[in-house]
């Protein structure tokens, strides 16, 4: 989790006129069951638990609580995260990981000694460590996804980490996970070679080179350990002004073509100067990156031995809507990153996520940072907890966004940003042609799902949805994520933003027409007969 970050450019959205909006105008969003983009990996749906603030402590687990359970998790907590559907769950940094030594958070509790936190100003008890959030991931039906510490640790601690996880019996490490009272291996599939080592920011940060070197020999070192690992590498996280992004990501893509299985990709977005469109847009630009980082992927591909693995693939396991609290007294502590969201909030992370769906033969793996209390879905306090707006998009995707991507024809309106920061010390954008309804779709089982932003900010847009390969079946069901106001959030006890459901669309033929509501998410599902 970077502290400042990024680039300037501008692009053309294909297929959508530009212009200023006309009332009456219908657009149009076209798709043919046939045009597949790729499959959409269920680790589009991931999280993130960083010891953070009251992420863990106070959010996730809270043995001293009436509202916990045995295992001091919060069960009301725990019961909002499984609503989410969440796939994966990262741990346990973030920046906090790369001064983190796993062994100082494992056996008997009495036993664990407090460190200093350095990343985040706070004191580490370690009370909560591998083998809780392996227990929590088991609770909420997340699969584990660990980081090892890349910047104060050392490869052999990578290794002694995954031989405890993952090797039956034998070996040190091993038979030390059954003294410490789980027989079993964990078999944690997937491990990030430490976080963001490209930011000054970060403890024991390398340049792209001797990041390069460090992470090859871990990558060995694990895999020799557990074969069947998936490994992804730090890509780049900062694209302040005096940052170059483009050298990081190509020099550890090249250099470790033939081992990792994911880049990682980080970026939060931000609306400092309260300018609602230029905000809606932001999502656009983690395209933009996708777009650069694929095309070196691709060169790389060329000339890479990867055995029987397919190729590498983008990570974005870190994103997130982040500014309020980014100042040097909300980011440290013990109520670090508390951040509050509204519907435009929802909106953004909606964009994100039909960025990732836009490019599902690339996007392989997305984590939302975080999971509770910093900056969340979820915020709990010691007498109950609420769902966040951004919890509702999440959500919404998670349950009903899978099979295969389709590649559809947008023609709709758009507009031109002003040039803007993205977030606290980062470089200006400035987007071009940027479409007021933002869409993507996905076909599983004979189902086509369609969702669609509609970005503007005073005006409904009627779209003509046409499908050029078969007929619609029956009827559309509708989820609609919106709000009086854009600014409009929720508290305890009070859920001014959630996912509502509308009359059933009756269809006939190929043509539906629908009047998307201004700044809203809606899904419609309906079955396709072809």
């Amino acid at each position: 989790m970077k502290k400042s970050a990024l680039i300037s450019f501008g692009f053309i959205f294909l297929f959508c006129t530009s212009g200023t909006f006309l009332s009456g105008q219908t657009a149009r969003i076209k798709f043919d069951t046939d045009r597949i983009i790729g499959e959409v990996d269920k680790n589009l749906y991931g999280n993130f638990v960083e010891h953070l603030g009251r992420c863990v402590y106070g959010g996730i687990y809270d043995p001293g609580s009436p509202l916990s359970d045995a295992n001091g998790f919060r069960k009301d907590v725990l019961e909002a995260v499984k609503g989410l559907n969440v796939s994966l769950i990262r741990y346990p940094g973030g920046n906090f990981v790369s001064n983190y030594h796993w062994l100082d958070g494992v056996g008997p509790k009495n036993e664990r000694v407090p460190r200093m936190e350095l990343a985040w100003a706070r004191l580490e008890t370690n009370e909560f460590g591998t083998n809780e959030f392996i227990k929590y991931c088991r609770a909420v039906g997340s699969e584990p996804y660990l980081s090892v510490n890349m910047g104060t640790g050392t490869i052999e601690e990578a290794q002694r980490w995954v031989e405890y996880c993952n090797v039956k019996d034998g070996p040190y490490y091993a038979e030390l996970r059954k003294k410490h009272g789980f027989p079993d291996p964990y078999n944690v599939k997937y491990w990030s070679l430490g976080n963001e080592m490209d930011g000054e920011w970060q403890m024991g940060h390398l340049n792209a080179e001797d990041y390069s070197k460090k992470a090859l020999e871990a990558a060995k070192l694990m895999r020799l350990t557990s074969p069947d690992l998936r490994l992804i590498a730090t890509g780049s996280s900062n694209y302040g002004p005096a940052a170059n992004p483009d050298h990081w990501n190509r020099t550890i893509i090249t250099n470790l073509k033939n081992v990792v299985d994911y880049i990682a990709l980080h970026m939060y977005v931000g609306n400092p100067d309260n300018n609602y469109y230029n905000f809606l847009s932001t999502p656009l630009v983690m395209e933009q990156r996708t777009r650069i980082v694929r095309g070196m992927i691709d060169e790389a591909m060329q000339k890479a031995d990867r055995g029987n693995r397919p190729p590498m693939y983008i990570a974005w396991d870190e994103y997130n809507v982040w500014y309020r609290a980014r100042t040097t007294e909300t980011m440290q502590g013990t109520r670090a990153l508390e951040e509050k969201y509204n519907l435009e909030d929802a909106l953004v992370i909606a964009g994100f996520l039909n960025g990732f769906i836009r490019n599902a033969d690339i996007v392989k793996m997305a984590n939302m940072a975080q999971l509770v209390n910093v900056i969340a879905p979820v915020f709990a306090e010691e007498k109950g907890m609420f769902r966040q707006t951004i919890y509702f998009p999440l959500e919404l995707f998670a349950k009903n966004m899978h099979g295969k991507s389709l590649d559809l024809l947008v023609d709709c309106p758009s507009y031109n940003t002003e040039e803007f920061y993205l977030g606290l010390g980062e470089s200006k954008a400035k987007l071009s042609n940027v479409p007021y309804l933002d869409v993507s779709a996905t076909y599983n089982n004979g189902e086509v799902v369609i969702c669609v932003v509609n970005r503007h900010k005073d005006n409904a847009i009627k779209t003509d949805i046409i499908c050029q390969s078969g007929e619609f079946a029956d009827v559309l069901r509708i989820s609609e994520i919106n709000a009086a106001d854009v600014k409009a959030a929720n508290d305890f006890g009070v859920e001014n933003v959630k996912t509502v459901q509308k009359p059933d669309l009756k269809t006939r033929g190929n043509t539906v027409t629908y009047s998307f509501p201004a700044h809203s998410l809606t899904m419609l599902r309906g079955k396709i007969k072809l």
